[in-house]
């Protein structure tokens, strides 16, 4: 996290401005992923929103068979815990990439001994 904010102060505003557009266009929205949890979990959409979609396919194969349905109910309870931190990873990580292209996008300046 400090990795970040180290980064974040070398950005001007319009790079500011436009990192916090970006990771709210790509990023995930918190709520929709807990009203995906809540009315989809047992069939793991809040997992094929969170791009997740290997394990959401087993929540959803599982979930149709009657002892599946029990290790997914159990799987539904430790993602309600869980599925803060992952949004909030994906976001960071999503973050990260956009400062890095806004750093590489930069123009060069002059090297070292031309003035």
């Amino acid at each position: 996290m400090h990795y970040n904010i180290g980064m974040k102060s070398q950005l001007d505003t319009r790079e500011l401005l436009l990192l916090e557009q970006e990771v709210k266009d790509r990023g995930k929205n918190m709520v929709i992923a807990y009203v995906l949890w809540y009315f989809l979990g047992m069939f793991g959409g809040h997992r094929f929103y969170m791009g997740r979609t290997g394990s959401a396919v087993a929540q959803l194969i599982l979930t149709l068979t009657m002892i599946g349905a029990i290790v997914t109910f159990i799987w539904w309870i430790v993602d309600a815990f869980t599925l803060h931190t992952s949004v909030k990873e994906y976001n960071h990580e999503v973050e990260n990439q956009v400062m890095h292209a806004l750093f590489m996008s930069r123009p060069m300046g002059p090297g070292p001994g031309v003035f």
